[in-house]
């Protein structure tokens, strides 16, 4: 049985807040860890008017002070956006506070636009040298030594597994040289899903992390009882899309029937580049399609992501995704 584990960007739904968003972010984590899986990770995004997990390690805390086995982490941190040092001390702090279940997910995308980089104080080079900070933030979680001048604290020596996010072949090869797992954002960057994982596979090079390649590529679960339902609610996430494509970001808005039917063939191309990887469907529909993407993949744990309008929709996709799991 392969393990799921769960992406969520505490979505701030039409008519709600981002209150109400953490609030339901902490019930889906208490449910999934009920219901078995093994991660629940937060995406660091800023200026959003739709995602409320900005400040993401503040997040993890929130959840994981709810929670009591499941694994908590980021997926991921901006690790450009930051200083190493501060991210290792945020992280480290954290896995104090709740020992053996945070991971830090680290991609060098900005998570933004290129005004609110600048509003970051993002420098416009900054993934240039995200190879070197990804080293340097690893190197202080390892135990102290005499030598060593700058330490984060209460950072050294803590168990916080760090794993490179990625969507294209840049993060693939850094997994593979650095020997971390390996995480690909096919669930929103579907295009380089297979040419990515094949790089991570072959270029792999066996570290004191990992002693073999591990993979997780995301993907989109829209489940429900009936194919039409499910189709339904994907409809906001699918709305979502078009209006960011023009420029116009907002809120997860209601599910509109029919949506589907009126769409035009440009805007099934639209969507469908984005959103490949997505099973949308019955249960029957969505274990089928769950077995196809693991047989091409090899997966090692897949990452879902469920963006629905209405809680008990988003409680229930999740809870039937886990129970069909191959």
């Amino acid at each position: 049985m392969i393990p799921l584990s769960i992406l969520d960007l505490a979505p701030i739904v039409q008519g709600s807040d981002a209150s109400e968003a953490f609030r339901r972010s902490l019930d889906l984590a208490q449910h999934a860890e009920r219901w078995g899986y093994r991660r629940f990770w937060l995406a660091e995004h800023h200026g959003m008017p739709g995602i409320a997990s900005a400040a993401t390690s503040v997040l993890i805390g929130h959840v994981a002070a709810g929670t009591t086995s499941i694994r908590v982490g980021s997926g991921g941190i901006m690790l450009p956006n930051h200083a190493p040092l501060v991210i290792a001390e945020q992280f480290g702090t954290l896995a104090a506070l709740f020992p053996g279940r945070i991971d830090l997910g680290v991609g060098r995308a900005p998570g933004s636009d290129a005004k609110t980089s600048r509003a970051l104080r993002r420098d416009p080079s900054a993934a240039d040298t995200f190879p070197d900070d990804v080293v340097e933030l690893i190197d202080y979680f390892k135990p102290p030594n005499s030598g060593q001048r700058i330490r984060a604290v209460p950072c050294a020596g803590q168990d916080v597994p760090v794993w490179i996010l990625g969507s294209s072949l840049f993060g693939a090869r850094l997994a593979a040289r650095l020997g971390l797992p390996f995480s690909f954002a096919s669930h929103f960057a579907p295009a380089m899903l297979m040419p990515a994982l094949d790089a991570y596979r072959s270029e792999f090079r066996p570290s004191e992390h990992l002693a073999k390649p591990y993979a997780m590529p995301g993907l989109n679960v829209f489940a429900a009882d009936t194919d039409r339902e499910a189709r339904r609610i994907w409809s906001s996430l699918a709305k979502v899309i078009l209006d960011l494509q023009r420029g116009r970001p907002r809120r997860l808005a209601a599910p509109e029937e029919g949506f589907v039917e009126a769409l035009t063939e440009e805007d099934r191309y639209a969507i469908d580049g984005m959103l490949q990887y997505s099973a949308v469907g019955s249960p029957e529909t969505v274990r089928e399609w769950l077995k196809r993407f693991v047989e091409m993949t090899k997966a090692d744990e897949l990452m879902i992501s469920c963006q629905v309008f209405d809680h008990s929709a988003r409680l229930r996709s999740y809870e039937i995704a886990a129970g069909v799991r191959g």
